[in-house]
Parts: C-alpha cells; structure tokens; sequence
C-alpha cells in the first residue's frame, strides 16, 4: 500500500510541474493595453489616402541628391584608392571608356593600376 501511494504521490508531483510549465509561457502572452485600446491599425504610408485620386507633387521626379546618374570613376578617387592599395605620388594617366589607370611608385619600384570607369572605381588589375 505504501508503494502505490508513493507512486501516486510522484504522479500528482509530475502532473503539477507539468502544468506549471505550461502556464509560465501562456501568462508571458498577456498583453497590457494603457490608452486607446480601440485604434485601428498603423496607416499605410506608402499609399495615398482613401479619397486622394492623383499623387503628390513631385511624385515621379528622384528624391534630392540623385540628379544625374554618375558619369565613371572619378579620377581623384582613383589616385585615393591606389595610395590605399600603397602606391606613393600615385596620378592618373589616362582616361578611357572602360578604364581609368593610375601610376605611381611601390616597394618594387614604378608600378601601375587600373580601375574600372564606372562609379566606385572598383580595382581591374595591379
């Protein structure tokens, strides 16, 4: 008799930790609402309001700043970015479609680079 009760008594224990497991996570859903519990939901800025048929002025011109695509790699960059890659009296020398190159002096001597001629100047060869 004493065996079952002890086994019951560890049944009951399980079934009380099993439930209280479950209703810690269940109470961290409970939501706290201070203020205007009926608001509807956040408007939607991206659309024109109900009503509203034609869009804003200066809708279809670009935001400030994006006037005029970028025309290349600029050449002051180029020589900024060759002394970052540890060229010293680093210039441009020439100027093409594709390419703008830089030469300047390295550890080994007169060396030169070449970048390509759209925006960012990204490096072609060293």
């Amino acid at each position: 008799m004493m065996q079952f009760l002890a086994k019951a008594g560890l049944a009951v224990m399980l079934t009380a930790g099993t439930l209280a497991g479950t209703v810690a996570p269940a109470a961290a859903q409970l939501n706290i609402i201070i203020g205007e519990p009926d608001r509807g939901p956040p408007q939607d800025y991206r659309r024109p309001p109900p009503g509203y048929d034609r869009p804003p002025p200066g809708y279809d011109r670009p935001p400030p700043g994006y006037g005029r695509p970028s025309r290349g790699c600029n050449p002051q960059l180029a020589e900024n970015l060759a002394r970052d890659y540890g060229f010293r009296r680093a210039r441009v020398v020439d100027i093409t479609p594709r390419r703008v190159i830089v030469q300047g002096w390295t550890r080994r001597g007169p060396d030169e680079m070449s970048f390509g001629n759209v925006r960012g100047c990204p490096a072609l060869r060293r």
